[in-house]
C-alpha cells in the first residue's frame, strides 16, 4: 500500500496559513519593540485644572485627555524633567461629569477617541492562532500518511514486493553448502504441502552466521528471489529508540505487516543489536533493549510456519545472544557462512568482474589465490578500485596490473611515492625485504614468493608478499616455525649487512611473538608443555568483546612459557642468520635489483636467486601431518596482514 502525495491546493493553503501566522508575529514585534510613537509630555491633573483658560483643543478618550494649549509653556512633568511645548496629555483621577460643561463654557474644542489597543487584541489573537494552524498541519499530513508524529510505535521495515527478482542464487557464490540448506526453505515457500502432508515442520527461523562481508543479507535476498516472495528486511537497531516501549511495539508492528504479506521472508540484520544476552544491560529488567527482546520471543513463539513466515536474521557474534532466542521452536536452523576458499573467491570474481570490461591479460585464478582471507566484500572493492585505477589512467578495459595495484591498496593502502627516503633507508629497507624473500625461498615447503617491492604503502615502508599454491586448512608445527624464520630474515639481513639493528623489523617482531604463543599456549607444539592450552580468554557479554586473558597456571608454568616462546624464535632467528650466512651474494643481487627496479616478480626473483627450479612445498607431506584443531587454523588464516611477510619498517 502506497501512500498518496498531499495534493496542490491543501500545499498551496498550508503555505498561506503558515506565512499568515509569519506577518502576525512580523507586526505584532514591530508593534512592541520597533515601534515608538513621539512620547507626549504628562502633567498632573491639578495643573490642568489650573491651566483650562489656556486650552486651544482637548481630546477625551476613556481616562485620558490630549490636548493643546493656546501658547508654549514651560510644563512641570511628573519626573521633574523641563520640557517646552504646545501638546499635553493628562490622566484623569475620577469621574468629573461638569469638566466637559467647563470646557465647553470657555470655548475650547472638545472631541472624544475610542482608542483600540492593538497590542492586546494581538498577544490575545496569536497563540490562538498558532494553535489551530499547527493543529491543523498535523492533521492534514497525518490524514495524508506522510507525517511521522504519530508513527513512534511502527517499525521501519523495507518491504521489497518485486514479482521480478534482482537477486538470485546465481549472484551468490562462495557458499555452496549454506546455499544448498536453503532450498528447502525455498521449496517450502513455493509449494508448502510437500512438506506438511508427510508430517514434516519446516522450520520457523534461520540464523546466518558468519564473518563480515561473507554475504549474509545479500543470501538472505537470493532466498527471497528464488521463491519470489515479499522481503521484510529490518535492522536490529531501528527498534530501541529514546521513548520507552516504542522497541516492543515495533516488533508487535512488524509482526503484523509480515501477516499481512504472507507468504514472505521477515529479516532482521545484525539481531544481535537486540538479541543480546538479558541481565547483563546497565538497566536490569527494565531495560529497554531487554524488553524488546521479550517482545521479539513472545512474537517467535505467536506465528506458525502454516502462515507462509520464515524469520531469518544476520549475525557475526551468535556468541552473544540470549540462549532463549537461539533454541529450537525459534531459530531452529543455523547456517554458517564461512570466509570463502580459493574455488570460492574466483566465483564471486566471475559475478563481480560481469559489468566490468577485462583486458586478454587478466586470470581471475591468479588473482584469487593472491587474496586468502578476502570475503565477498572485499573482493567487490577490489574489482571496483581496479575499475577506477583503470578508468584514472584511460584505458579502455581493465588490465592484470589495474587489478594487482587495487589489490595492494586494499592489503596495505595506496602507494606514497611522494614519500622521500634517503638513499641509506632505501638501501636498508631493500636488504630487509631482500632478507625475506631469500628464506622463504630456501626453505623446502613454503609458498611462492608473488611480489617483492619497496614502495611505500601505507605504513610500511617494503612488502615481501608470498602467494600460496592452494588453500591451507590446518598448519603443521614445521610450517609455523619456517614462518617465523621467514618473518625474521629481514632482520638477519640487516644484521649481516649493516651490522646493527633497525625499527624496521617491529611488525615483524610483533607477529613472530604471537605466532610463538600461540603455538605454545594454544596449539600444544611445546614439547615440554606437552598437549596442553594456556589462558582463558574473558569476554564482557554486554560490550561484546575480548577483554583480555585469564591467567590459569602458576608463576613457574608461566616462566616455562616465556622461555619455551623466546627458545622458538631464537631458533628461527639462527635458522634464518645461517641461510643469510650461506647466501650473502644472492641477497646482495637481490638487493641491487630492487633498488634499480623497486619491485619485483616471482619469475624475476627466482632467476636472480637461480631457483628457476628452486624448492617447492611437497603438498603429499602437510596433508600427511595430523590436523591441528579447526579453530586454531582459522585465527592464523584470517589475518591477511600476516600473509606480507614483511610488516611496517618505523623509521
Amino acid at each position: 500500500m502506497t501512500n498518496r502525495p498531499p495534493k496542490a491546493g491543501s500545499r498551496r493553503l498550508r503555505t498561506v496559513i503558515i506565512w499568515g501566522v509569519v506577518g502576525l508575529l512580523f507586526i505584532l514585534g514591530y508593534y512592541l519593540f520597533v515601534f515608538r510613537p513621539q512620547r507626549t509630555p504628562e502633567i498632573p491633573y491639578s495643573e490642568f485644572r489650573q491651566r483650562l483658560e489656556k486650552l486651544s483643543s482637548a481630546t477625551i478618550s476613556e481616562r485620558q485627555i490630549t490636548g493643546e494649549f493656546l501658547a508654549e509653556e514651560t510644563v512641570q512633568t511628573v519626573r521633574q524633567e523641563q520640557i517646552t511645548t504646545k501638546r499635553f496629555m493628562v490622566r484623569i483621577p475620577f469621574d468629573d461629569q461638569k469638566l466637559v460643561e467647563e470646557l465647553l463654557a470657555l470655548g475650547v474644542n472638545v472631541s472624544s477617541q475610542n482608542r483600540v489597543q492593538w497590542a492586546s487584541i494581538l498577544l490575545a489573537i496569536v497563540p490562538w492562532v498558532l494553535i489551530i494552524g499547527f493543529w491543523f498541519m498535523i492533521m492534514r499530513q497525518s490524514q495524508a500518511g506522510a507525517s511521522k508524529a504519530f508513527q513512534f510505535g511502527k517499525s521501519k521495515v523495507r518491504i521489497s514486493t518485486e514479482t521480478r527478482p534482482n537477486v538470485t542464487f546465481d549472484d551468490v557464490a562462495g557458499v555452496e553448502e549454506a546455499k544448498e540448506e536453503l532450498e528447502e526453505i525455498i521449496e517450502f515457500l513455493r509449494s508448502p504441502r510437500k512438506f506438511s502432508r508427510l508430517g514434516g515442520r519446516i522450520p520457523k527461523g534461520v540464523l546466518l552466521v558468519g564473518a563480515p562481508g561473507t554475504g549474509k543479507t545479500l543470501l538472505a535476498r537470493a532466498v527471497a528471489g528464488e521463491a519470489s516472495v515479499p522481503f521484510l528486511s529490518i535492522s536490529g537497531s531501528d527498534f530501541v529508540e529514546l521513548f520507552v516501549g516504542v522497541g516492543a511495539s515495533r516488533v508487535r508492528d512488524l509482526f503484523e505487516q509480515g501477516k499481512r504479506h504472507a507468504p514472505c521472508i521477515i529479516f532482521i540484520d545484525e539481531i544481535d543489536a537486540v538479541g543480546r544476552h538479558r541481565g547483563a544491560g546497565l538497566g536490569g529488567g527494565h531495560d529497554e533493549r531487554e524488553q524488546t527482546l521479550n517482545q521479539l520471543l513472545v512474537e517467535m513463539d505467536g506465528f506458525e510456519t502454516s502462515a507462509g513466515i520464515i524469520f531469518m536474521a544476520a549475525t557475526n557474534r551468535p556468541d552473544i545472544l540470549d540462549p532463549a532466542l537461539l533454541r529450537p521452536g525459534r531459530f531452529d536452523r543455523k547456517v554458517i557462512l564461512p570466509q570463502p576458499d580459493v574455488r570460492g573467491r574466483e566465483g564471486i570474481l566471475k559475478i563481480k568482474v560481469q559489468r566490468v570490461p577485462l583486458s586478454g591479460d587478466v586470470d581471475l585464478s591468479i588473482l584469487a589465490r593472491g587474496t586468502p582471507g578476502f570475503t565477498g566484500a572485499d573482493l567487490e572493492n577490489m574489482v571496483n578500485e581496479a575499475a577506477l585505477l583503470a578508468a584514472r589512467r584511460n584505458r579502455s578495459e581493465v588490465t592484470a596490473q589495474d587489478f594487482e595495484d587495487a589489490k595492494d591498496k586494499v592489503l596495505m593502502g595506496a602507494e606514497r611515492r611522494s614519500l622521500l627516503l634517503s638513499v641509506e633507508e632505501k638501501r636498508r629497507t631493500a636488504y630487509h625485504e631482500a632478507g625475506h624473500a631469500l628464506v622463504s625461498r630456501m626453505i623446502p615447503g613454503m609458498d611462492p614468493i608473488h611480489k617483492v617491492t619497496i614502495i611505500p604503502r601505507g605504513m610500511a615502508l617494503g612488502v615481501t608478499q608470498p602467494l600460496p599454491i592452494d588453500e591451507r586448512k590446518i598448519y603443521p608445527k614445521g610450517f609455523c616455525e619456517a614462518q617465523i624464520a621467514f618473518m625474521l630474515g629481514g632482520r638477519a639481513a640487516e644484521e649481516k649487512v649493516f651490522g646493527d639493528l633497525s625499527t624496521g623489523a617491529a611488525n615483524d617482531l610483533e607477529k613472530t611473538t604471537i605466532l610463538a604463543r600461540k603455538m605454545v599456549c594454544e596449539w600444544g607444539m611445546s614439547t615440554k608443555l606437552g598437549p596442553l592450552t594456556f589462558g582463558k580468554v574473558e569476554a564482557e557479554i554486554f560490550l561484546g568483546r575480548e577483554m583480555g586473558m585469564h591467567r590459569n597456571y602458576s608463576e613457574k608454568t608461566a616462566q616455562l612459557i616465556d622461555s619455551e616462546i623466546r627458545a622458538i624464535i631464537e631458533g628461527q632467528h639462527k635458522r634464518a642468520q645461517g641461510i643469510i650466512e650461506k647466501n650473502v651474494k644472492k641477497l646482495n643481487a637481490l638487493a641491487e635489483a630492487l633498488i634499480k627496479q623497486e619491485t619485483l616478480n616471482s619469475m624475476q626473483v627466482d632467476e636472480i636467486l637461480g631457483l628457476t627450479k628452486g624448492p617447492r612445498r611437497k603438498a603429499a607431506k602437510v596433508e600427511t601431518t595430523p590436523k591441528a584443531p579447526q579453530t586454531s587454523d582459522k585465527k592464523v588464516s584470517s589475518s591477511r596482514s600476516a600473509k606480507a611477510g614483511s610488516g611496517p619498517r618505523k623509521g
